[in-house]
C-alpha cells in the first residue's frame, strides 16, 4: 500500500515545530537574527531531534530558533502558508494546525495580527491546493494566565471562520487541569471546541480531568490511558477523540519504541485514534512517514486505514460541509 497516494487528515500539528529549515534561514537573514549556522544542512541539528532525545523538556528546546523568526506578520503567514503547502503535496486533505499566540507578541504585534496572519496563511493555501485546514489557539501551561482570556477572546472573531479550537500544551504536570477550569470554560462558552495536551507523559489521570474538568472533545496523545482504568473507560464511553503522534512519542519517550506504542491495542478496542505529525520538522517526519510506521508495525490493512481515515473526519472541528467533502475521499 502507498502511504504518499492515500488522502490523509493530520489533526495535531504544531505550527512552530513544522517549518521549512531553509525559511527559517531567509527569515532570520531578512530580520537581522543570528543563527548558528547557515545553510540547511548544518542547521538542521539545531531544528531536528536527535534519536537519543532524552526526554519531552529537551525536545521543546528545539522550538526556540523557530520561535524567534515568527515575530512579524508576513514571516508568520508565509510560514502558515508553506506548511499547508508541503501538507497538500503529499495528499493531506485537512489540517488543523496549532500554534502558541502569547509566543509571537515579541516584536509588538497584537493577539488580532497574529491569529489573523495564521489564517490568511491558511486561506491562501485552500485557494491554491486540494487541501482545508482550520486553527487551534494553544495555550502553554508554562506561562504566565493572565493572557488566557485574551488570546481566547481574540480568536472569538475568527470562530469557524479559519480559528476553531482551545488548546493546553507545553511540558505536563500530574493535576495541572484543576488550574484551568476557568479558562476552559470562558472557552467553551465563546464556541471554542477544546483539545488538551494531556497523558503524553506517563499521567492517565490528567485525561481523565481534561474530559472531565476542561470539557476536551479530543486529547493530544493520551497514550498513558493505558495505566489508568477510569481514563481508559471515559475516553470510549465518551468517544474522546486520541490524537496519537507515533514518531514524536518515541522521541519524547512517551514509549521507549515504536512497536511499544498503545496504537495497535487501540484500535482493536475500537476507541478513536488517530495518526498525526505533532511537529514535521522537529520530529522530522511527515504524515506520509506517520501511516506507513503505523500501517506496517500493527499491520495494518487499506480498509484498517480508512477506518482510522473516517474517525479522523468524525473527530475533526470541521464544518459539515468539509466533512462530506473529506468523505468523499474514503469511498
Amino acid at each position: 500500500m502507498n502511504s504518499f497516494d492515500l488522502p490523509k487528515i493530520d489533526l495535531h500539528c504544531h505550527l512552530d515545530g513544522s517549518i521549512r529549515p531553509q525559511t527559517i534561514i531567509d527569515l532570520a537573514l531578512e530580520q537581522g537574527i543570528a543563527l548558528p549556522a547557515d545553510n540547511v544542512a548544518e542547521l538542521k541539528p539545531h531544528l531536528i531531534v536527535p534519536d537519543d532525545c532524552p526526554n519531552l523538556d529537551e525536545y521543546i528546546s528545539r522550538f526556540a530558533l523557530p520561535v524567534a523568526v515568527m515575530q512579524t506578520a508576513e514571516a508568520i503567514e508565509r510560514i502558515t502558508f508553506e506548511l499547508y503547502e508541503d501538507a497538500a503535496q503529499e495528499n493531506v486533505k485537512y489540517l488543523e494546525v496549532r500554534f502558541g499566540p502569547l509566543l509571537h507578541m515579541q516584536q509588538g504585534l497584537t493577539l488580532d495580527q497574529i491569529i489573523d496572519s495564521v489564517v490568511k496563511g491558511i486561506k491562501k493555501a485552500e485557494q491554491q491546493y486540494d487541501i482545508h485546514g482550520n486553527c487551534i489557539l494553544s495555550i502553554l501551561r508554562t506561562m504566565p494566565k493572565d493572557r488566557i482570556n485574551d488570546v481566547i477572546d481574540a480568536g472569538a472573531r475568527y470562530l469557524n471562520d479559519g480559528v476553531v479550537g482551545f488548546d493546553l500544551a507545553a511540558s505536563e504536570l500530574p493535576g495541572f487541569c484543576h488550574e484551568f477550569i476557568p479558562y476552559a470554560q470562558y472557552a467553551l462558552e465563546k464556541g471554542y471546541r477544546v483539545t488538551i495536551h494531556a497523558g503524553e507523559q506517563g499521567v492517565g489521570q490528567n485525561v481523565y480531568d481534561a474530559i472531565e474538568l476542561l470539557g476536551a472533545e479530543r486529547v493530544g496523545h493520551g497514550i498513558h490511558i493505558t495505566g489508568h482504568a477510569e481514563a481508559y473507560a471515559l475516553v470510549k464511553s465518551r468517544n474522546t477523540g486520541l490524537e496519537t503522534c507515533p514518531t514524536s512519542n518515541v522521541q519524547t519517550k512517551a514509549v521507549e519504541r515504536l512497536e511499544s506504542h498503545p496504537f495497535g491495542a487501540f484500535y482493536q478496542d475500537q476507541l478513536p485514534v488517530t495518526i498525526n505529525t505533532d511537529n514535521r520538522t522537529v520530529s522530522n517526519t511527515t504524515m506520509t512517514e506517520e501511516v506507513r510506521k503505523v500501517m506496517e508495525q500493527f499491520d495494518l490493512s487499506r480498509e484498517d486505514y480508512f477506518r482510522i481515515y473516517r474517525t479522523s473526519v468524525d473527530q475533526a472541528f470541521a464544518s459539515e460541509a468539509v466533512k462530506k467533502h473529506l468523505l468523499s475521499f474514503a469511498e
